[in-house]
Formats: structure tokens, sequence, C-alpha cells
């Protein structure tokens, strides 16, 4: 890919910040401004207005949706938080996956175990692999409840082929497992003719507790706010309560204002459709850009079918990166912190490899007026 851009400014320090988002909507501006004489927060697991909001917007993804089985709270790290809480037992995730999933169960005391993901693409766990780390959990006297699943993935920028979400499904299944199916970036598709995306929720409906980070493709990414839907079976109302009471206890309500903005944008008028469609496609078009010049150079990385990530795997340059003294995930990322990398060992990788995360949002400039004209862009390369 020929850049014609000035190159980025490198940050402070690696890893330091996140990419700005793409620029707000004025219509959601204009809801939160209009909000924000509310000076209650909301109840704790979201009122009644955003869980009717999170119901139609489930639905028209294919998941009936009742309002008693949904909690929202003030992002991912707050939700899974109470959700581990709540289910009590080691948590399984995928090698590697978003860097979030593992610090609320260390904070919690709970063993975390992780299971390499298969050649395909990242998000589930070799279905083998995590059959062998089941075992292996219970012969140390720990008791896996829950296994952390992405059909959309972060950090791979991958989605699961339907067969292989099903072997992964039933083997949770087999052992007992709550699966989490993180679908935060399910609507940011390259390609939606192209790529199947299936929820385990359709697989297991009795098992899968759904969990969708808003910010990934509805609203700003300075908004935290994170939904869950449980099963509706007592089992999971059981879960859902629990789950409540650790959100109660933790006090950190959703601001009010916000939460009005989120449910207009929970009933996706067309403002908000159009954006969704055009982050994909712009996101798609620089993602593959990317996957292109790193292939080119030697990488090995996994073709990125949804969101703004993609996976890199540079061993096979170790020996020139190792001349240049780069011999480790840390100092990868450190070289390449103009480009939003982030290292393999953010994600549970081993430290000592080549890997590493790119965001295409590193391409698609600093201000927010920069951001918009390539939003506006009929060709985002340009």
């Amino acid at each position: 890919m020929q850049r014609t851009a000035p190159d980025p400014q490198r940050e402070p320090e690696p890893g330091s910040g996140s990419p700005a988002g793409l620029p707000v909507l004025p219509e959601l501006a204009a809801r939160l401004a209009a909000a924000a004489g509310r000076t209650a927060p909301e109840p704790p697991g979201g009122g009644p207005p955003l869980r009717s909001a999170a119901c139609g917007y489930w639905e028209r993804r294919g998941l009936f949706t009742a309002a008693d089985r949904v909690l929202a709270a003030p992002g991912t790290a707050a939700l899974l938080l109470a959700l581990y809480a709540a289910a009590d037992g080691a948590v399984l995730l995928p090698r590697p996956c978003a860097e979030e999933y593992a610090p609320p169960a260390h904070l919690l005391g709970l063993p975390v175990h992780r299971a390499p993901v298969p050649a395909e693409s990242g998000g589930v766990p070799d279905p083998f692999a995590l059959l062998e780390t089941v075992r292996r959990a219970r012969l140390h006297g720990e008791t896996p409840r829950v296994l952390v699943l992405s059909v959309a993935d972060d950090p791979t920028g991958t989605c699961p082929p339907p067969e292989q979400l099903h072997e992964v499904c039933e083997a949770a299944a087999g052992e007992g497992l709550w699966v989490i199916s993180d679908e935060s970036r399910r609507d940011l598709l390259h390609d939606p003719h192209d790529t199947v995306l299936l929820s385990p929720a359709e697989i297991l409906p009795a098992e899968v507790v759904v969990l969708s980070d808003l910010r990934a493709a509805l609203v700003p990414a300075s908004w935290p706010v994170a939904l869950a839907r449980f099963p509706a079976t007592d089992r999971g109302a059981a879960l859902r309560s629990a789950t409540l009471a650790a959100l109660t206890a933790l006090h950190a309500p959703l601001a009010g204002p916000v939460a009005c903005a989120v449910t207009h944008a929970l009933g996706e008028p067309e403002s908000v459709r159009a954006r969704t469609a055009t982050a994909a496609r712009v996101h798609g078009a620089l993602a593959a850009a990317l996957h292109h010049t790193l292939t080119a150079a030697g990488a090995l990385c996994r073709p990125p079918h949804s969101g703004s990530h993609l996976y890199a795997d540079l061993d096979p340059l170790r020996r020139p990166l190792a001349a240049r003294g780069i011999t480790e995930s840390a100092a990868l990322e450190r070289e390449l912190a103009p480009w939003s990398a982030r290292g393999g060992h953010r994600f549970g990788d081993d430290p000592g490899a080549l890997r590493v995360r790119l965001g295409a949002e590193a391409l698609l400039g600093a201000g927010t007026q920069l951001r918009q004209r390539v939003l506006d862009a009929p060709d985002p390369l340009a």
C-alpha cells in the first residue's frame, strides 16, 4: 500500500492511549445534549427504556429477547467483572483474546486458563485444546465455569466458520460451561455477503450469555456502555440475578444523559445504520490494504473479516528484526507505536513471539475533520 500522507506522530509511550474513534454523529450528540439536565443515573442493570431498546436491537439480529433477560453496564470490564463473580469459577479464554477478558477474573482472584485458537481463525479455542485445558484445570482442583468466545474477533479481525463454532459450543456444553459470546463487532463485517456470522446463542440457547460493547459499532468510543443478554431459562434467570447483585454492589451506574442517547442509538435510526455501514466499509478497505502490505513483506497474518484490527506474526522476519534489537512482542510494539500497535503479550500470547495487533484506525488521521473526510471518501485509501 503506497502512503502519500505524512507518518502519524509517535505516541509518548507504547500503548499509552487508544485511537480517538470516529467523529460523533450530530444526531447522537444532540440527544446527549437534550438529556444533559437529567441528574438521576440509570438504575443498576439499566432502566426499562434502555433494556427494551436492547431487546429490539437483538431481535433485528435474530435473537428474540425479553427485557427481564437484559442487563446494561458502564463498559465491558464492569459487566465481565459482575458475570465472573456470579459464575464463581475458573475462566477459560482463547489465546490470543481481547485485552479486557482476563483482568476482571484476576481482580476476583479467579483462575484463568487459555487455549490456543486454530489456524483458521481467532475468537474461539481449538475444541480439543479446550477439552484438555478443562481436564488439566480439574486435575488441579479448579472448577471451570465460563468460556469467553468472540465471533467477530478482536484482536485477529476474523470470524470462526460455523462448523468450528459448533464444535467448540458442543465441547463447552459437554463440560457444563457457561459461554459468554462477545458479539460487539458483529455489525462490522467487511463483506456481509461473504462472511457467515453465527451466534453461539443460536446453537446453545440455554447456555449462552451474549455480550455487546456498543462502542465497537453503535455509539462514540468515549461512551462506555455494554449489554448482556441472558438465556430464557431458570438457570439463566439465576445467573442474571447474581450478575445484577454484583453490578449493584459496584455502585457504578450508567450516566443518565448517556443512557438516553444510547437508548436512541439502539433504535438504529437511519443515520446510525448508515454510520455503521460506512465504518465497516472503511475499516474493511484499510485493513485489507494493511494485510496486503504485511503479507507482501513476509509476515503471517489471517485475512481480516470484521472490525478494524488484524493480528500479524512477524516471526518469518525474526533475523532482520533481531538485527535492530527487536526480539519480543514488547519491543515490536514500541517500534510500531505510531501504527496503534499492541504486542501479542497484551492478548495472552507468548511474550517472546513476534506477534502484534495493528489497527486501521492509525490510517484514519489524527483529527476529527480528517477522519470525517476518510469516512466520506469513495476511496478511503486515497
